[in-house]
């Protein structure tokens, strides 16, 4: 099957033979895909290889066969990213999240936006911190795992923005007592459920949330961006 101009960022690079490159892509209308870059490592290729670099937006045409595809063309859209710093590390993470969480040639339009929305914000120089909470939200959303940000799973009732609360993944927020480990205010809850962002302390409770959904649904594994993301902590005001 021949896609083509098919909007694309790629997640991932590694060499494949002696000039060519196996990808990780991401695709608006056809998912996660495999893609081997043929012929791209050589000296002449540099200009070509220099566009498949991670976080520019692109349009590929592909010829898709079985599991993997393969790279007939491949066109720069729009005006490139540029992420350095902490803000490279984050795209790295977005990167990471999306391969362990996906599976190939599953179609989430939504979560193609998301990231696109997402590169554009660290681009910005929005909150690293905040970013990603976001990102991890509507992830999860777009996958089927969105999250449950209004009630009290137990009750039924709203969440009190005063209240504590543990976040457990198979049934959603349940009241706990101040203090317990990984409480909660329902006000960072709700902050993330109305894309509003909550202060530093509440900004650190939903990354603590988020990592155990995300252990969650890898099975118990971890992502190596969390090692890798800790060692910036140090030099931002806010956590990850």
């Amino acid at each position: 099957m021949r896609l083509e101009q098919q909007p694309a960022y790629v997640l991932h690079a590694r060499p494949y033979r002696e000039t060519s490159l196996l990808l990780e892509c991401l695709t608006r209308e056809h998912g996660r895909l495999g893609v081997v870059a043929r012929g791209v490592r050589g000296e002449r290729a540099r200009l070509r290889r220099a566009q498949l670099e991670p976080f520019q937006p692109l349009a590929m045409d592909l010829l898709l066969r079985g599991e993997m595809a393969t790279l007939t063309a491949i066109e720069a859209v729009g005006t490139p990213m540029r992420l350095s710093g902490d803000a490279g590390l984050a795209g790295l993470y977005l990167n990471e999240l999306v391969v362990r969480l996906t599976g190939r040639q599953d179609p989430f339009p939504l979560l193609f936006d998301a990231y696109a929305q997402t590169l554009a914000r660290l681009t910005a120089g929005e909150s690293l911190a905040w970013s990603l909470r976001r990102f991890e939200r509507d992830l999860l959303e777009a996958i089927g795992y969105g999250l449950q940000l209004q009630y009290d799973s137990a009750t039924g009732e709203a969440l009190i923005p005063e209240a504590s609360y543990r976040y457990r993944v198979e049934q959603g927020a349940v009241r706990c007592a101040v203090g317990s480990t990984l409480a909660l205010r329902g006000s960072d809850l709700l902050a993330l459920e109305q894309d509003e962002m909550p202060d530093n302390v509440g900004l650190k409770a939903l990354r603590d949330m988020m990592r155990e959904v995300i252990r969650f649904h890898l099975g118990g594994g971890e992502l190596r961006a969390w090692r890798v993301l800790a060692m910036a902590v140090s030099r931002q005001p806010t956590d990850r």
